[in-house]
């Protein structure tokens, strides 16, 4: 059993699968969603990230509203467990500390950080097989660049 089976009571069993960008998606949200709280101010700031990224570039607004209506679809239901589970099996190694980057910056915009949302920083970065020192790099990163 993982750390996230374990934190959120969830067995993989879900045959489910995401693509690449929906996975992304995923763990964007399940980051925000992370505290039990989701603010318009974090959901608009997780809309504006994905759509700076090459990643989402193809993807028209009816695309994204498709996506994320899926993915909440699936958090209300399941919960964010299941959500992670999906689509932490879902996501290409080489999106794995990109992933990890944006969610930390998405936990660390608000100036606040939850106990919730540190376990699931940290959890997050060893579920998708980060090392620590890459991981490190990455939060000390995001804290320099959400100073201000």
């Amino acid at each position: 059993m993982g750390l996230f089976d374990r934190m959120f009571g969830v067995q993989n069993t879900v045959q489910e699968t995401f693509s690449p960008a929906e996975a992304y998606a995923a763990i964007a949200l399940a980051a925000v969603a992370s505290d039990g709280y989701l603010a318009d101010e974090e959901l608009s700031g997780l809309m504006s990230t994905l759509n700076r990224m090459q990643l989402f570039r193809s993807y028209s607004s009816d695309i994204m509203r498709r996506m994320f209506d899926k993915l909440f679809s699936i958090l209300r239901r399941d919960g964010v467990g299941v959500l992670f589970a999906i689509a932490k099996d879902s996501l290409p190694f080489e999106l794995k500390e990109s992933a990890f980057a944006v969610a930390t910056d998405l936990v660390l915009a608000d100036g606040r950080v939850t106990q919730e949302e540190q376990q699931f920083l940290n959890d997050l970065y060893q579920a998708l097989g980060i090392s620590e020192a890459a991981a490190e790099k990455i939060v000390d990163v995001m804290l320099i660049k959400n100073r201000g």
